[in-house]
């Protein structure tokens, strides 16, 4: 039986409740073939179906049940998932659980993942940050749909498009800026063009809800391709997981 290493696999850095897990996936130790290879664990990016079921299966040593996979739109839609309730494929950008070994996940390959917990250890969430998604509000809906006191909460960032390689139109930038005018500092001139810091953005929304304890961040997709799959530089890749739970 193939099984999957954890040095294939990244434990978030962050001073989480010893009661709760959480994993994020590379592009290592799957069984996708060229241009999925190998850990893809996206069932929409046109892969093999039995690979991405392989895939799938190959992460159940390390979870206490099967995660509940989403249909990401680019938009703000936050669920509540509950044991054995939820069906997979739901459209929704971020789900959220007050139940014990209910794996909260989202995929990426360039956008942003963005975990969150209380320091209680009795809530978590996972969430797909996309510059849209982002943009229009799905941290703040998820953390207004968890509804908890910002200051017990805590954020992991994940691997995403970093600031060097996430070039954009000016549209983009001022989508940002009409939401806060704050965002322009997360923007610098390319061109006529502009690279744009995710990170920073997400770190902005963060703090402006309450949540002063954020970690992560700095993990370039598209600049390492051994590592992580990235949409922008492949277009044709999979998709990473990124989960979390409490027991």
């Amino acid at each position: 039986m193939r099984i999957l290493n954890k040095t294939d696999m990244i434990l978030p850095d962050w001073p989480a409740p010893f009661n709760v897990k959480a994993i994020q996936t590379t592009r290592n130790g799957g069984l996708s073939l060229t241009p999925y290879d190998t850990l893809n664990l996206g069932a929409h990016v046109n892969d093999d179906p039995l690979a991405v079921d392989q895939n799938r299966q190959l992460l159940k040593q390390y979870l206490p049940s099967e995660p509940v996979w989403l249909n990401q739109v680019h938009g703000t839609d936050v669920i509540k998932l509950e044991p054995e309730k939820n069906k997979h494929n739901q459209d929704a950008d971020a789900a959220f659980s007050t139940y014990k070994n209910v794996v909260c996940v989202t995929m990426t390959a360039d956008c942003l993942p963005i975990l969150l917990c209380n320091i209680q250890g009795t809530a978590v969430a996972s969430i797909h940050a996309g510059w849209r998604s982002l943009c229009d509000g799905v941290i703040e809906t998820t953390i207004k749909s968890m509804g908890l006191q910002s200051e017990h909460l805590m954020a992991w960032l994940g691997p995403a498009i970093g600031p060097k390689a996430f070039e954009v139109g000016d549209e983009v930038r001022q989508a940002f800026i009409a939401k806060d005018q704050q965002a322009k500092e997360a923007f610098n001139p390319s061109g006529n063009k502009w690279l744009g810091d995710l990170y920073l953005i997400a770190k902005q929304r963060l703090y402006r809800q309450g949540i002063n304890k954020i970690y992560g961040g700095g993990e370039c997709t598209f600049s390492h391709a051994s590592k992580y799959f990235s949409y922008r530089r492949d277009g044709i890749t999979g998709r990473m997981a990124t989960m979390v739970w409490f027991e």
